[in-house]
C-alpha cells in the first residue's frame, strides 16, 4: 500500500494518540473523505485496538446517496476486519439540524451500550468553519469555543488541515463518496466554506489562524466558567431538570450572572441565547418566589423558596413542584 509523504504518519499517529487514551471507541464514519480516511486509518492499528473498536453509519433516509453512503462503509468495514452497525432514520429530516440531531442519538445509542467514546473526522478546516459560523450568529465565548470546548468528543484531526486528509486518501486509494449536499449553498456552512472564507482568506491569510487563537481563548474562558460554575450547589434530576440553591447565587451581580448562567444551563442540556441569558439573570435578582418566567426553546425557570428550577416547559406557569 502506498505511502504519502508524510501524510500517512502524521494522520496514522494521531489516531494512534488518540485511541491510546480511550480502550473501547465507536468510529462515526460517514462514508465522506475525513471518516473513511479516519477508518482507513484506525485499521492499520494492532489487533488489540481494532478489537475495541465499532464502526457506526448512519443512513438519513433522504436518498439513493445516503444509501449508498452507508453501503460503502459497511463493505469497507467488513473488508478492513471492522465490526459496524448501521442506523437509520425513522423520520426523514429536511433541515441539517434534524440530520445530525438523529445521527447523534444513533451515535450516542451505540457508545453507551459498548461503554465507548465515539470518535469523529472533525478537521482544523471544520474548526475553523465552526467558529465562524457562531461569530455570524452572534455566540458569546461559550459558543466561541467551537471544538475546543472539552468534551467526551474525541478528534484525532483536530489539529490537521482537510489538505493533510485528502493527500492520504490519494496516496493510500481510500474510497469514499462526495455528499450532494455538501455543494447546497442553502447551508450556511457550505456558504462558509466555499465562498465567504476563501474570499477572506485571499486578502488575509492569517484569517483562520485568528479564528483559531479566538476560539482557543474562549476555550480556556469556559474552562474557568465551568470551574466558577462548580461552586454553586446544583443536582439535576432523572427528567433532566436542573435545581440550583438560591443561596449558592447570592453574591453574583447581573453581569456575573449573564455570563454563569448559560454554564449552569448546560448542566441540563440547555443551550441559551442572549436574550435569554438577561432575562436569567434578572429574574435571579429580582425575581419573586413562586414566580416564573419562560425562554426561548421550550424552557423555563421556576422561583422556589430555596431554589430555582430549570427545566423543559411542561405545564402552566406557577403550578408543579419539585
Amino acid at each position: 500500500m502506498a505511502i504519502a509523504r508524510v501524510e500517512a504518519p502524521v494522520v496514522e499517529r494521531a489516531v494512534a494518540a488518540a485511541l491510546e487514551a480511550s480502550p473501547r471507541v465507536v468510529l462515526a464514519v460517514s462514508g465522506g473523505i475525513d471518516s473513511m480516511v479516519l477508518l482507513t486509518a484506525a485499521s492499520h492499528l494492532s489487533g488489540r485496538f481494532r478489537r475495541q473498536m465499532t464502526v457506526a453509519t448512519f443512513d438519513h433516509g433522504t436518498g439513493r446517496a445516503a444509501g449508498r453512503a452507508a453501503a460503502l462503509v459497511a463493505n469497507e468495514s467488513a473488508r478492513l476486519g471492522v465490526r459496524c452497525v448501521c442506523g437509520r432514520a425513522e423520520i426523514v429530516g429536511t433541515r441539517e439540524e434534524d440530520w445530525r440531531k438523529s445521527r447523534w442519538e444513533f451515535l450516542n445509542q451505540v457508545a453507551e451500550k459498548r461503554s465507548a467514546s465515539v470518535v469523529t473526522a472533525h478537521t482544523r478546516d471544520d474548526q475553523v468553519e465552526t467558529v465562524f459560523m457562531r461569530i455570524l450568529r452572534d455566540a458569546g465565548p461559550r459558543g466561541l469555543a467551537g471544538l475546543y470546548a472539552d468534551s467526551e468528543i474525541v478528534r484525532p484531526f483536530l489539529d490537521l488541515r482537510r489538505a493533510a486528509i485528502a493527500d492520504y486518501a490519494t496516496a493510500n486509494r481510500v474510497k469514499f463518496l462526495e455528499d450532494p449536499t455538501n455543494l447546497d449553498r442553502k447551508h450556511l456552512r457550505n456558504r462558509i466554506r466555499h465562498d465567504l472564507l476563501p474570499s477572506i482568506m485571499r486578502r488575509n491569510s492569517g484569517f483562520a489562524d485568528e479564528l483559531l487563537a479566538l476560539a482557543r481563548a474562549s476555550a480556556e474562558w469556559r474552562r474557568s466558567l465551568e470551574e466558577i460554575a462548580g461552586t454553586v450547589d446544583s443536582t439535576t434530576a432523572v427528567d433532566g431538570a436542573l435545581r440550583i440553591e438560591r443561596g449558592s447565587l447570592r453574591g453574583f451581580d447581573a453581569e456575573s450572572l449573564r455570563v454563569l448562567w448559560p454554564a449552569l444551563a448546560a448542566r441540563a442540556s440547555v443551550v441559551m441565547d442572549r436574550r435569554g441569558t438577561h432575562r436569567a439573570a434578572e429574574f435571579t435578582m429580582k425575581g419573586a418566589t413562586g414566580g416564573a418566567i419562560q425562554l426561548s426553546g421550550g424552557v423555563e425557570i421556576l422561583m422556589r423558596r430555596d431554589h430555582m428550577l430549570l427545566r423543559r416547559w411542561r405545564s402552566p406557569i406557577g403550578t408543579g413542584t419539585s
